[in-house]
């Protein structure tokens, strides 16, 4: 009889030895394989260069959590330093967002902060929908006044609950001037990144950049740092500092660059979204790994073949998006554009874009004279 139960407690320990060790490790991979790994986007770019109108093209992607120069709170809180000194400072920052951990903004904010004291969070489709706010789906197009209006009162813990949610993760920042501070983060096997370089005409962004001096004046006073200088010279030095960092992070990225950028950068122009923004839309969602969807694509054509002028400068509404990029062409001096053209000559070169010889050059070039025969 004792022989009996031993027998049979041996078998159900057999058994039960067996079922740990051919189901168990089987499960583990199945709950490894559930999810996917997070696409990462980084939006690279400069002030007044379209750059926040692209950042929409992502953030109103349904797959896409979004956020609008998070770097703004570093340079906000440690103003006196150069943008060269901040560059770690804003990876770092970056790094954790891209890893949905926001408690790197506790070295930025305060203690009792709520969602809606991170910087322009209305812009985010994403802190506009569920689980970050209950008052849309996460399929509709919202525009930031009408998040701003409803969803400001959610806590702060409600961005890091809705970046966990996604599929890709988007940051556009304008805070980098180097590419190879970067390259730790390309190199990061707990990210999945992809770098999309936003450049503009000079010309358009010196002329943007008259009409909202008094907002960007600490800002421009970080990018010059102990280089900045007095009187009318002032703003071409900052365009020249921009300039430069823009051909920097296009010969790292596709000129010299290492085997892990493979794939992982892309160069798009202003000019050509605007020009053709379904397909230049299209093309980014591709490299993004992202679907361009019936209602989406629907939204990019309204927002850019509208009739409004653009005169609110950070305002992302309805315009004839080809009209306004253009407009330096009639409101720059022609003393202006060759300032510009003198300090950004080498960007302008590499990028595609056209000196512009004469006054009367500037009056009558059409359109297509404006970029180099052989760009893209």
């Amino acid at each position: 009889m004792v022989k009996s139960r031993r027998l049979q407690v041996l078998l159900i320990l057999v058994v039960l030895s067996f079922l740990l060790i051919h189901f168990l490790p089987c499960n583990n991979n199945a709950h490894m394989e559930e999810k996917p790994s997070p696409v990462h986007i980084l939006i690279l770019s400069s002030w007044r260069s379209g750059s926040s109108f692209t950042g929409q093209i992502f953030s109103q992607h349904p797959s896409v959590f979004y956020l609008m120069e998070p770097a703004w709170h570093v340079w906000v809180k440690m103003y006196q330093n150069s943008a060269k000194v901040l560059h770690m400072a804003v990876r770092d920052l970056v790094r954790s967002v891209f890893l949905c951990d926001m408690s790197v903004f506790d070295a930025y904010m305060s203690s009792q902060k709520k969602k809606s004291d991170l910087f322009q969070w209305e812009t985010s489709r994403a802190l506009c929908s569920p689980p970050a706010c209950d008052s849309f789906s996460r399929s509709d197009i919202i525009t930031a006044g009408n998040c701003k209006t409803i969803c400001g009162k959610y806590p702060f813990s409600k961005v890091e609950e809705a970046c966990k949610t996604y599929s890709h993760v988007a940051i556009k920042e304008v805070r980098f001037f180097d590419l190879k501070v970067l390259y730790p983060l390309l190199t990061d096997p707990s990210l999945n990144l992809r770098i999309i370089h936003l450049v503009r005409d000079p010309r358009a962004v010196f002329r943007s950049r008259e009409n909202t001096m008094a907002d960007l004046k600490r800002d421009s006073n970080i990018v010059v740092g102990s280089q900045k200088t007095k009187g009318e010279m002032e703003p071409y030095n900052t365009m020249q500092v921009i300039c430069k960092s823009h051909v920097e992070i296009y010969k790292a990225g596709s000129q010299a660059a290492p085997s892990f950028l493979k794939d992982r950068y892309l160069l798009v122009r202003y000019e050509d979204i605007v020009r053709d923004p379904l397909a230049r839309a299209a093309q980014m969602y591709r490299f993004a790994e992202l679907h361009f969807t019936p209602e989406l694509q629907k939204w990019v054509h309204n927002i850019t073949h509208g009739k409004g002028h653009g005169a609110q400068a950070f305002d992302i509404g309805s315009r004839d998006a080809l009209r306004v990029s253009q407009a330096w062409r009639k409101t720059l001096s022609f003393q202006k554009i060759e300032k510009v053209q003198n300090v950004c000559k080498d960007a302008m070169d590499l990028l595609g874009y056209r000196l512009v010889q004469s006054e009367e050059e500037q009056k009558n070039m059409s359109l297509d004279l404006l970029f180099a025969q052989n760009s893209s």
